[in-house]
């Protein structure tokens, strides 16, 4: 059952293989058809280019015979197809490309196929039209000439005229002979170069026709090498044939020998003999059988080698073969990739480029936060200065406080009020400039926080474009792999004899060298875009090991960055339950916060802010200082007033004590004295209530005073607070500034150079542009350029007076000075 059945399947992949070989066949035959339709398309396409470049060579020299212009001889190079544009183009469209004499059709789709053709044929009509128009206007011309000729000769003109006419028509001849001399040197020249091209088309014909007999002649070695072997091999098989023979008869002979006496023994033999030989024969025969196909088969595979020479010798065949498209596809992918990375090459350079403008603006704000930091160590110190300041002020208050309540006890007056009203008053002004510094430290404290969020921000763009990285070293590496590959194609075929395998594959040997001979030049083209890939494609390699070891140092640093976040956070959690705690004045915080996230987009402003601030704090500090000269001042003018009223009152005392004597002496003696007293005691009444008053102007002020002590505290517990966030900001902020410094190290040389630079061409900018020395100094009014003045003074004592820079005129009163 087993043989039955593998008999079956071997009948059905028979089968199988003749359907195969009937396709084949067919299909080769619609192949030749279509390539003699192609041959004969081509045919009739070079006989019509022929005619069309013969004609418009007959119309450029009958122009030039009739006295046209030489410009016309360009049109006699004409542009030959050159076997690589015909191999580029497909097969479609060849017929079409060697009409039109263009090379756009490979890069256009079928749509804009059509108008192509028709500019194409409406360009090379319109050239056949104007070499037309210009030899029937070079004949016009010519008959009009030998025209006049004949009237100056038959007509009745002097002979001076006619002399005149010849001598023309004499120079005329003259010109059109130069011409022709020069259009026959002209296309002397070009038959030199025709010629020399033909000599090296022939050596290359005959270098080529000679490689061809070489491979014809290693061919025929390989095919008697090949009968040879087959020779051999048939010998060997008779020699296995004849020695199982003789192996059969051996024992027959030795027991013959043997047992002489039995004839039935010998007749035995003899038939086996006969049935040797018979079986001989048949083999004799089976072999010649075999000898005759395999002849038949080694005509069929010489017929086919001559085919495939043909083939190859054939350019369109080259062109449609398989490796050959194998090999244009190839190289079309190649172009893609490379343009492609050409891509991400611009793509990571932009890349680079929006880091390197980030890492400026971290820079920036690097620097900002720096003047932030110097301007929160200036509020500490002021802040610091004002607090000792407002306790000299307490401290003078209270000496004020006791010295007024000894006052007001001796005598009451108005002036001391209006004194303590202008001590209040300062002491205000002094709260809020103490409540603008606050909010100060708060914008920068609310600074330092948004660095922070950028800082984060920064990070997580790190992250992504690392991914970005990985994710093109695995598509670089896999295109890597890709061209590492060659193609190959497998054609195994188990049912075919030993015999044919061998002839095809030095069949496909020699058609592979034959390819491998006309695409030498193709291959290396190949190879050279190849190598070049492979170098891109290292130093794209050699750059991400580069970017790996920057990602692999910036995630370390973002890793650390994380860890102190993260305690900072706890840290923060724990600051946020006791802010939670605070109300009201979080609330305020809470909006301040908000005001100031949204003045984080206008960062530009906030520095110029910080300018201004800095500006009015130099203000507010001079003003400061005035006002406590003011208040020192204020303090000795005071302290003068109560001394002078101290005199008053001891002068009022002792004058109080003569009256009180001269009353009781002449209390009897004078009305008049009664009445003064009266007066006196009405005044004492009057100064009792003024007394009164000034008490509880006292006691106001004591509670004004108490209330501000209060808010001073409150104050000082929110400076306490303040200096703490101010702390824990200046930590984060050395952190920020630790990775900014790390970040920026690298750029900062570069940046110190580029700004030398620019402070060198400022420089040269400011100098003069006559001695290059001296500073700009001077500007002329007419055409504001700037000089120094010792050389605009030498122009002056010249007669003649122009600019030095553009050549205007001008005069002593267009001379200006300038300050820059």
């Amino acid at each position: 059952m087993d043989a039955a059945a593998l008999q079956y399947e071997n009948q059905k992949l028979v089968q199988q293989l003749e359907a195969q070989k009937s396709k084949m066949r067919a299909l080769e035959g619609m192949f030749k058809e279509l390539r003699d339709e192609q041959c004969s398309y081509d045919n009739t396409l070079i006989c019509l280019n022929k005619m069309w470049n013969q004609l418009i060579d007959d119309l450029v020299l009958l122009g030039v015979r009739a006295g046209g212009d030489l410009n016309g001889l360009q049109a006699l190079d004409h542009e030959e197809m050159s076997e690589e544009s015909l191999e580029s183009c497909p097969s479609e469209e060849i017929f079409l490309f060697r009409l039109l004499n263009s090379r756009n059709f490979r890069n256009n789709d079928d749509s804009s196929l059509s108008k192509l053709v028709e500019e194409a044929l409406a360009l090379r009509y319109s050239t056949t039209v104007t070499l037309m128009k210009s030899l029937q206007e070079a004949f016009a011309v010519q008959q009009a000439r030998s025209e006049s000729l004949s009237l100056a000769l038959n007509g009745q003109n002097s002979s001076e005229d006619v002399i005149v006419a010849l001598e023309n028509h004499n120079d005329y001849l003259k010109e059109v002979v130069d011409n022709l001399r020069q259009a026959v040197s002209i296309i002397n020249r070009k038959h030199e170069k025709y010629l020399d091209e033909i000599e090296a088309f022939k050596n290359n014909q005959s270098r080529e026709l000679h490689e061809v007999k070489c491979l014809s002649g290693e061919l025929e070695e390989s095919m008697a090498e090949l009968e040879e072997s087959r020779r051999k091999l048939a010998v060997l098989q008779l020699q296995t044939g004849g020695g199982s023979l003789m192996n059969t008869s051996a024992p027959n002979g030795v027991n013959g020998s043997v047992s002489t006496d039995k004839s039935s023994d010998k007749g035995m033999g003899w038939r086996d003999l006969k049935d040797a030989v018979e079986e001989a024969k048949t083999l004799a025969a089976n072999r010649l059988f075999e000898l005759h196909e395999t002849q038949e088969d080694n005509l069929i595979l010489s017929k086919q080698l001559e085919d495939i020479q043909d083939q190859l010798k054939d350019e369109n065949y080259i062109v449609t073969s398989k490796p050959y498209t194998i090999l244009s596809d190839q190289l079309h992918h190649l172009n893609a990739e490379i343009e492609r990375y050409r891509g991400l090459v611009e793509v990571l350079q932009n890349e680079k480029d929006q880091l390197m403008q980030k890492e400026e603006e971290m820079l920036a704000k690097a620097e900002s936060v720096d003047a932030v930091q110097q301007s929160i160590t200036t509020y500490k110190a002021k802040i610091e200065d004002l607090e000792h300041e407002i306790q000299k002020l307490m401290a003078e208050k209270n000496d004020l406080e006791i010295k007024a309540e000894e006052a007001l006890q001796d005598s009451g007056k108005k002036d001391f009020k209006d004194e303590i009203h202008v001590m209040a008053a300062s002491l205000s002004k002094e709260m809020e400039l103490l409540d603008n510094q606050m909010n100060r430290s708060k914008d920068a404290a609310s600074e330092a926080l948004a660095l922070r969020e950028e800082a984060d921000y920064l990070r997580t763009l790190l992250a992504k474009k690392i991914e970005t990285l990985d994710q093109e070293k695995q598509e670089l590496q896999f295109i890597v792999d890709m061209l590492g590959k060659e193609c190959s194609e497998s054609r195994a075929i188990s049912e075919i004899e030993e015999s044919e395998n061998r002839a095809r594959k030095q069949a496909e040997y020699l058609r592979k060298c034959l390819e491998e001979h006309n695409l030498e030049l193709r291959v290396k083209a190949a190879n050279e875009a190849e190598t070049a890939c492979q170098q891109r494609l290292s130093i794209a390699e050699v750059e991400l090991e580069d970017l790996r070891a920057k990602v692999d140092a910036s995630e370390r640093d973002v890793m650390k960055l994380k860890e102190s976040i993260r305690i900072k956070e706890a840290e923060v959690d724990g600051h946020i339950s006791e802010i939670e705690t605070i109300g009201q004045a979080y609330e305020d915080m809470q909006t301040q916060n908000q005001h100031l996230l949204q003045q984080v987009a206008d960062r530009d402003d906030f520095n110029i802010k910080l300018v201004s601030d800095s500006v009015k704090m130099k203000q507010a500090y001079g003003s400061l200082l005035a006002e406590k000269n003011m208040l020192q001042k204020q303090l000795q003018h005071v302290n003068s007033s109560l001394e002078s009223s101290k005199l008053k009152i001891t002068s009022g005392e002792e004058q109080m004590k003569t009256y009180v004597a001269q009353a009781m002496k002449s209390s009897s003696e004078n009305r008049h004295l009664a009445i003064s007293l009266e007066r006196t005691m009405l005044e004492v009444s009057d100064a009792e209530k003024e007394l009164k008053w000034l008490r509880s102007a006292t006691g106001s002020a004591e509670k004004e005073y108490e209330i501000n002590q209060k808010k001073i505290a409150e104050l000082k517990m929110e400076l306490e607070r303040e200096r703490n966030e101010r702390r824990k900001l200046e930590e984060e902020y050395e952190e920020v500034k630790n990775e900014v410094s790390e970040l920026t190290s690298e750029t900062e040389e570069t940046t110190i150079q580029k700004l030398q630079d620019e402070i060198k061409e400022c420089k040269a900018i400011l100098k003069c542009g006559v001695c290059f020395d001296r500073p700009k100094e001077v500007v002329i009014t007419k055409c504001f350029h700037l000089f120094c003045s010792p050389c605009i003074q030498r122009n002056l004592e010249i007669r003649h007076r122009k600019c030095p820079g553009c050549g205007t005129p001008f005069g002593q009163s267009d001379v200006r000075e300038v300050k820059i």
